[in-house]
Parts: structure tokens; C-alpha cells; sequence
């Protein structure tokens, strides 16, 4: 349920998108789609109300929902007020890379392995698994971070907001397998202890 709340406000950003040169006529009120600005507006209110839901739900919001209300609220406004897309198309990227050096500079320079904090929570994983984990969603924030700047700088407006949707489910669901699978082994162990 929460991966789908979580998808919710990217789904609202690619629907107004296609809005583009529409218009609404409310009870006096008129207003014309105008593509990126539009969905990035929607994309801001959503994920407020993204995070409102979530606090209503369960009394208390994560910290990385928070870092991606600043980010979108952030780049979201700069978007909107110098009227230049590239910075809610930069967004994506920096919110990974920052994932990915938050990762490794806790791990290099604290010694903590977030992964570890976050997994452990659930199950006990041997240190040398929770280190290549670590490793794995590193790279992996730095390769989507990445591939957002190829397709954004590559391609058109249009397929760019299209790939933000697909890529978030396909890049989420892959991240999900390999951890899976790195994780099931040791899981089937911990069975076997108990």
C-alpha cells in the first residue's frame, strides 16, 4: 500500500503533463495546461498531500519522504519561478547521487551501515552481506541518477516525464529482486537455526 502512495505523486505529474494546452473552465475560472510547469506544480501539491496522508496514517513520516518533499519543493519552485525544466529533470538525479554518498560516506567515515539499520530491523543478516548490499544500492542510486540525466539530455520533454514513471516502477521492482536475492540465502539459514 505505501509503494503505491508513494508512486501516486509521479503518476499525478505524467497525467497533468498530457494535459498540455488543455483548459478548465471553473465557475469563472480558466486555466490552460501549459505541460511541464503544470505537472510540476501538481507534482509539488501531491507530494505534500503525499506526506500529509502519511503522517495521518501513522503518526510519523520517514526521514527520506521528508528529503523528497524538500527536493521536489525545492527544484519544483526554482522550475516554476525561472520558468526552466532542467531543474525538475536535475531533481531525480540529485536525490540518488545524495542517496548514494549519504550510503557511502556513513559507511567510510562512520562505520555505519545504514542498510544494516534498516534490514536489521527485520532480520539479522551476516556483516559482509549487509556491506554488499550496501554497495549494490549505492551503485545503483548512482547508475538511476545517472540514466535520468541520459534520457532528460537525450531525449524529448515528453519521453523523459513517461520514462519517470516506467523507470521508478521497473528501477523500484529491480532493486527489490536483487535484494531478494542476495538476501533469501541467509534467510533460509536463520530458518534453519531457529
Amino acid at each position: 500500500m505505501m509503494q503505491l502512495l508513494e508512486l501516486l505523486p509521479l503518476v499525478i505529474f505524467v497525467l497533468v503533463f498530457r494535459l498540455k494546452g488543455q483548459s478548465l473552465d471553473l465557475a469563472g475560472f480558466h486555466y490552460t495546461f501549459d505541460g511541464i510547469y503544470s505537472a510540476t506544480a501538481a507534482l509539488m501539491v501531491a507530494t505534500c498531500l503525499q506526506v500529509l496522508l502519511v503522517w495521518l496514517w501513522k503518526r510519523e513520516v520517514e526521514k527520506r519522504l521528508l528529503w523528497l518533499l524538500a527536493s521536489v519543493l525545492i527544484f519544483g519552485s526554482a522550475t516554476l519561478l525561472l520558468r526552466n525544466q532542467l531543474f525538475i529533470q536535475w531533481k531525480p538525479t540529485v536525490f540518488n547521487w545524495v542517496l548514494c554518498l549519504v550510503l557511502l560516506g556513513s559507511h567510510w567515515f562512520t562505520e555505519s551501515n545504514l542498510v544494516k539499520r534498516l534490514i536489521g530491523q527485520q532480520f539479522s543478516l551476516p556483516d559482509n552481506i549487509c556491506d554488499r548490499l550496501l554497495y549494490v544500492w549505492a551503485i545503483y542510486f548512482f547508475a538511476v541518477g545517472l540514466l535520468n540525466l541520459v534520457v532528460a539530455y537525450g531525449f524529448s520533454e515528453a519521453f523523459w516525464v513517461d520514462y519517470k514513471l516506467w523507470s521508478a516502477i521497473g528501477f523500484t521492482l529491480l532493486i527489490t529482486v536483487i535484494t531478494a536475492f542476495m538476501v533469501a540465502p541467509h534467510m533460509k539459514e536463520a530458518e534453519k537455526e531457529s
